[in-house]
């Protein structure tokens, strides 16, 4: 292709505004070549990326990365259900009070994951019930995390319906029926890098569901889309993942782009 044909679709993906609404650029995974994921990501149009938090002990590279990128890394505050451990309460401590010294974009990524581990399920219940009272008193979204576990974390949320509490399931890959039902307690759908898993269901499942109950997320490094499948995932993958659901809703990627980031924006208000 000319050098001419490069610019072209350098414009092409540049013109489009995309928003990473759930990504671990923090992590030991990109310590060498951060700055380089960041300026791919930037190349192809996404200009916020948003930092779900895990525990304690990776606060401080959360941190660290906002602090360097203010203008577009934003930081959630949580204890993702996964690290909920015999010193939860502890944990629980520590982000009461960083919530008191910081801005923080949501609560998450929080939730219920009864797939590693079920030692912790009433922990894991009264962390996720915590953290929601938190979003609610600091009016924050909720950004949840839900594996084997999608009846019992729709539950929860339903418990809360009328309250003003909003969010996002980070990473949905439910059914039709549970799209539904979490769209109407007034969450939107995180769609990932698993829609262009061909055997996940999700792209069938999409075509019901109206693009303003959606928004795009890498979860990188995790769930990297096809066709780089089984490697590192990173924000400038965002655009495979909106180009797949152009696919399957039958129009421009630049309708995916715009609706979805307009979706994110009114999420992290």
């Amino acid at each position: 292709m000319s050098n001419a044909g490069n610019i072209l679709i350098f414009r092409f993906f540049v013109a489009m505004e995309l928003i990473d609404t759930h990504t671990h650029l923090y992590l030991d995974e990109f310590r060498e070549d951060i700055v380089e994921i960041i300026e791919r990501a930037r190349a192809i149009g996404v200009d916020r990326f948003y930092l779900p938090a895990i525990d304690s002990e990776e606060m401080p590279k959360l941190f660290k990365l906002v602090d360097s990128y203010p203008q577009l890394c934003f930081p959630m505050a949580a204890l993702h259900p996964c690290s909920v451990k015999e010193n939860y309460k502890e944990e629980l401590s520590i982000l009461s009070e960083s919530l008191k010294k910081r801005s923080f974009a949501a609560i998450g990524e929080t939730g219920l994951d009864f797939y590693w581990d079920k030692t912790f399920v009433k922990e894991q219940y009264e962390c996720f019930n915590t953290q929601i009272e938190w979003g609610l008193q600091y009016n924050l979204p909720i950004v949840i995390h839900t594996r084997n576990a999608m009846r019992e974390t729709i539950d929860v949320i339903k418990s809360y319906h009328g309250k003003g509490l909003t969010g996002i399931f980070h990473c949905f890959g439910g059914s039709i029926k549970e799209a539904e039902e979490i769209i109407d307690t007034g969450f939107m759908l995180g769609i990932g890098g698993v829609v262009t898993y061909k055997n996940s269901g999700l792209a069938e499942v999409l075509r019901g569901v109206d693009l303003k109950n959606i928004v795009l997320e890498t979860d990188s490094p995790y769930l990297t889309p096809v066709p780089y499948r089984g490697k590192r995932n990173e924000s400038s993958y965002l655009k495979i993942i909106a180009e797949k659901v152009a696919e399957v809703k039958n129009i421009p990627v630049e309708d995916v782009a715009k609706i979805t980031t307009e979706n994110a924006r009114r999420v992290f208000r």
